[in-house]
């Protein structure tokens, strides 16, 4: 109904159309376009759809994840090496992040692959948080981006979708039924899959959490595991 009234989908067609014009250039800015708003904590999820809206599925999966390697790599050496004082006073008041920090000392890799996988946990300020306690940069790039995998995966197809309409209400696309099937049967297997995993990663952080929740807020051991 909006589009009867306002050209939504030539515009959304144009922009499309727009950015792939830039060529090499699109597949350079667009990962470091994504990189920073996970840098400055800002919402990345619109840009990790448009990957997959403007280069596809698996070409919009590689951007957006090239992108989300540059990003965890620069947050966690600013927490680490830039501004670590800085960082160590603000996140310190996280109590959720407080409670985290004796369970990453325990469980390492694991807690990093699980938390990532977590639907809730706001990746992006992990990112500057683990750059606090003592993982290598290197185990944490490895985990963090395994981690990141499905999340990534699963908006790259969501812009696949959103592509797809667009070509079909333009009358350049007509799929079969059975296309409609696979389409949606994926897109529900990839819905449960985030799901499932999103409970695992739950359960698999609350259970190291729980002997800490009750810890008052100055406890030398979670400041410890922070400060080194």
């Amino acid at each position: 109904m909006l589009s009867h009234f306002f050209p939504v989908v030539s515009f959304v067609e144009a922009l499309q159309e727009r950015v792939m014009n830039w060529g090499a250039w699109a597949g350079i800015c667009y990962p470091l376009l994504f990189a920073a708003c996970n840098i400055l904590l800002l919402p990345g999820g619109v840009l990790a759809v448009g990957g997959g809206f403007f280069f596809g599925l698996w070409w919009g999966f590689l951007i957006v994840f090239a992108g989300n390697i540059v990003s965890t790599a620069i947050s966690f050496a600013l927490s680490r090496f830039v501004a670590k004082r800085w960082f160590l006073r603000k996140l310190s008041a996280n109590r959720t992040l407080r409670a985290l920090s004796p369970a990453v000392e325990r469980e390492s890799w694991k807690i990093i692959l699980l938390s990532q996988l977590h639907p809730l946990f706001p990746t992006s300020l992990l990112n500057y948080f683990y750059g606090l306690t003592r993982i290598r940069f290197s185990s944490y790039m490895l985990w963090a981006s395994i981690g990141r995998m499905p999340g990534l995966f699963f908006y790259a197809y969501m812009g696949t979708l959103g592509q797809l309409a667009v070509r079909i209400m333009r009358g350049k696309s007509y799929p079969r039924t059975v296309e409609y099937w696979i389409w949606g049967g994926a897109f529900i297997t990839t819905v449960l899959l985030l799901v499932v995993l999103g409970r695992v990663a739950r359960r698999a952080i609350q259970t190291p959490l729980e002997p800490t929740s009750d810890r008052p807020p100055n406890d030398r051991s979670e400041h410890r595991v922070l400060s080194i």
